[in-house]
């Protein structure tokens, strides 16, 4: 069982309202809910959105979702929201619709209390709101994290930094998210995990922009989407059929390559439609830096000089994947 909750407020009674949270909220849902091939990932996530006085979230029963959320012992708990967040000396806080001044939102101390002692297998928490970053800090410590294993956390912002929007009202930290999740940050198998999505977002933001945070205890990641891997993973499996062992090097000739320059000696060895098949795999690896050409700037030099091809770091990775028999 996956669960989700998924909250965005626009709407606040005292304080300034926003434009994008609740746009924000339906798109993380419609990106969370199915695989990319249709199957149910999160199945039924709940959709929380203050966009008006009639729909606006108090806090009691914000608090109240959230810890609904966290009490079962479900294979993944997902928390995301999206709207104005608060800091103080006593930590963060996210800000529900009547909220007055900030700190008499939802603490983010109460949220990882649920998270942390939660029975489910993986808690991930994903906040898009100022000051998110302090979600996991010590009350009184700065300097000290308390993540108990399982649970992991992915802010927009720094404790001292503002969760920016962009022109249209939508937050720059959730459009690369929601990016992320749709299979910018899929790995070649196509699972999006919270690592990959950190490594997106952080990538894309840029050294002078608004800093993601990133805190987990886990052991391995777990898959947040299954999307469609970049390389069909037929193709991915024969790498340990093309390389004996992971230092081994693939010795190339004319007869791999199909396109001719017309200009070959005559005793170049024609097209061989076997190996043909074999150089176009190759070539698909290359592009997702699994393989490359040894002393050759590309793969058709590499076969009408005769040289070879080898595999790359990420690409002995993948071989012992496929040779254990992950993949």
């Amino acid at each position: 069982m996956r669960k989700a909750l998924i909250v965005g407020i626009d709407f606040y009674e005292n304080i300034s309202s926003l434009r994008g949270a609740v746009n924000d909220a339906y798109n993380v849902k419609g990106a969370l809910e199915r695989h990319a091939d249709g199957t149910l990932n999160f199945a039924q996530p709940r959709l929380m959105v203050g966009s008006g006085p009639d729909t606006a979230i108090h806090r009691a029963e914000l608090r109240k979702a959230t810890e609904d959320l966290f009490r079962d012992d479900a294979d993944i708990s997902l928390f995301y929201f999206a709207g104005h967040g608060h800091i103080d000396g006593t930590g963060g806080f996210l800000c529900a619709s009547d909220c007055v001044d900030g700190h008499d939102g939802l603490s983010l101390n109460d949220v990882m209390s649920f998270a942390n002692n939660s029975p489910a297998k993986n808690k991930v928490i994903i906040l898009d709101s100022c000051h998110s970053g302090v979600a996991g800090n010590h009350p009184t410590s700065e300097k000290v994290s308390e993540i108990k294993e399982g649970v992991t956390i992915l802010t927009a912002s720094t404790a001292d930094q503002y969760a920016m929007e962009n022109g249209s009202g939508s937050g720059v930290f959730t459009n690369l998210l929601v990016d992320a999740l749709n299979g910018a940050a899929a790995n070649l198998v196509g699972d999006v995990t919270p690592g990959s999505v950190y490594a997106h977002i952080d990538q894309s933001l840029g050294s002078w922009a608004q800093r993601p945070v990133f805190k987990t205890n886990v052991k391995t990641f777990v898959s947040l989407k299954e999307t469609t891997p970049p390389i069909d993973l037929a193709h991915l499996r024969k790498i340990t059929v093309f390389f004996a062992n992971p230092s081994t090097e693939l010795p190339l000739n004319p007869s791999y390559e199909p396109e001719r320059s017309g200009k070959e000696d005559p005793s170049t060895p024609p097209p061989d439609p076997v190996k043909n098949a074999d150089f176009g795999i190759l070539q698909a690896l290359v592009k997702v830096n699994l393989v490359r050409p040894v002393d050759a700037p590309h793969m058709w030099h590499a076969a009408m000089e005769s040289k070879s091809c080898e595999l790359t770091v990420l690409g002995q990775h993948y071989w012992d994947l496929v040779k254990q028999g992950l993949i």
